[in-house]
């Protein structure tokens, strides 16, 4: 399911997810502009977090990689589909956290996000790029706050597509679920794959716990 918008109006202007979506396309620009796939190779291996560097060989940059890999993309779908769900859920819960809480609250997610990953996987050797950890505690602050809310969705069905409603929490909770099982199914396997499946579980956890300490007073979770 490709969401399209919800239904919930915002009473300010998300000048914070703006200005991440912004930086995210800024560097994204950069990463095309290098021109050589080389010197792509060599910003990735600078800015994304490798959780082999962090365990083994802990230095600053390993640990600044905890950040600035959060503003890494490998492509054009990567980096559509991840300021696409910014876009659609952020804008609410910077809105019910606030404009400077809700900085704290997306990096602490991609911290959680990058935490739960490299205790998965210590030694993989794979680098992490994306914000999508981050994104994923955005996911899960939206659950407890507007669970009743709905997202116009689109949905593929062979060569056809359809457009609807759907509830945001059988939409969160199936999008949890898939990414739970698709993380477990990787370590069954006992292989590493090249989608960071145990960050998205730990940053939607991270935001489900967080949300309710940032959110605004008055702000009810559950609306």
């Amino acid at each position: 399911m490709i969401p399209l918008r919800d239904d919930r109006p915002t009473r300010t202007v998300a000048v914070v997810t703006m200005a991440i979506i912004l930086v995210n396309a800024l560097v994204f620009w950069h990463e095309l502009s290098l021109g050589t796939p080389r010197k792509v190779e060599a910003f990735f291996a600078r800015f994304a977090l490798t959780p082999a560097y962090l365990t083994h060989a802990p230095s600053v940059d390993s640990f600044l990689s905890i950040f600035t890999s959060m503003f890494v993309h490998g492509g054009w779908l990567h980096i559509l589909g991840n300021m696409l769900y910014l876009w659609i859920f952020g804008n609410n819960v910077e809105d019910s956290l606030g404009h400077f809480r809700f900085i704290v609250f997306y990096l602490l997610c991609g911290v959680a996000a990058a935490a739960a990953q490299v205790v998965i996987s210590p030694n993989s050797e794979i680098p992490m790029i994306g914000a999508s950890g981050a994104i994923s505690g955005v996911l899960g602050a939206y659950l407890l706050l507007f669970p009743r809310a709905r997202v116009l969705v689109l949905f593929p069905i062979w060569i056809f597509w359809r457009i609807f409603y759907v509830p945001a929490m059988l939409m969160l909770v199936l999008w949890f679920g898939m990414q739970l099982l698709s993380g477990l199914a990787v370590l069954h396997m006992d292989i590493n794959g090249g989608v960071a499946f145990w960050a998205h579980v730990g940053g939607f956890v991270a935001g489900i716990v967080l949300a309710p300490l940032f959110k605004k007073r008055g702000v009810r979770l559950f609306q």
